[in-house]
């Protein structure tokens, strides 16, 4: 049996849960035609580089999968009927990755303390300067001359 890593993102407007089911689903689907799914990480919402089917954003999940080639392609057809599945994409590997994903670690590495203490985040869109003061009409403005103008 190949070896395989499977990313697939899901609509936006799903709950957790239901993508849950989904990566069940389709775990059911490759252990039903003779394979076996190892590592599964769910990876969240994230922000689209662009819109995919009118979706900014998208559920992601990623499996590892050692099974036939006609379990995957089975998998991938019925990804492909489904309507909750934006995008998938399935690579053969040599052999699967031990530990947390690339995703998963930088997820971690957010999490860090800050080097700068706890100080917390500035902001400049807090401050109130008040209202503008009054600059009168246009007109009434003298003009400044400028070096283009002649």
């Amino acid at each position: 049996m190949a070896l395989y890593e499977h990313v697939f993102l899901a609509r936006q407007d799903i709950s957790a849960q239901q993508v849950d089911a989904l990566v069940e689903q389709y775990k059911g689907v490759i252990e039903a035609n003779g394979g076996k799914v190892g590592r599964i990480e769910n990876w969240g919402l994230k922000s689209l580089t662009y819109r995919i089917k009118k979706n900014r954003k998208a559920h992601y999940a990623l499996m590892d999968i050692d099974a036939p080639a006609a379990a995957v392609q089975e998998m991938e057809r019925q990804m492909r009927i489904s309507e909750d599945v934006l995008r998938y994409m399935t690579i053969a590997v040599e052999k699967h990755e031990e530990g947390p994903s690339a995703m998963m670690q930088k997820r971690d590495r957010d999490d860090r303390p800050r080097r700068d203490g706890d100080r917390p985040e500035r902001s400049f869109g807090d401050r109130d300067r008040g209202p503008r003061p009054d600059r009168g009409d246009r007109e009434d403005r003298p003009r400044r001359p400028r070096e283009d103008r002649v």
